[in-house]
């Protein structure tokens, strides 16, 4: 979720979240601007900053933006490992569902 409340003087909040929780992230207007292709259309953000706890609440001060929604593209794709029975044959493993 992006918000940026007319209040806020030029700051930009964000919420990400994964299977541990939920992050606010607090995005200045300056840094906006630096990663603001990131911020607008990334699916998947890796956010460099400070870490800041108080009261249940676990915010980050951004100072680094990254959009790695690519990697997402990996989550639906098998994994393959390739194994060597000699120096001369390799076959594979597939892991995933029907393999």
């Amino acid at each position: 979720m992006r918000q940026r409340p007319g209040t806020a003087k030029g700051v930009i909040f964000i919420t990400l979240e994964d299977e541990t929780g939920t992050v606010n992230v607090i995005i200045w207007r300056n840094l906006f601007e630096r990663f603001r292709r990131a911020v607008i259309s990334g699916r998947l953000l890796r956010v460099t900053g400070k870490l800041k706890r108080g009261s249940g609440v676990v915010n980050v001060v951004a100072e680094k933006i990254e959009d790695i929604s690519h990697l997402l593209d990996g989550l639906t794709q098998p994994q393959v490992e390739s194994i060597s029975k000699d120096s001369t044959t390799s076959f594979s493993l597939h892991h995933g569902k029907g393999n």
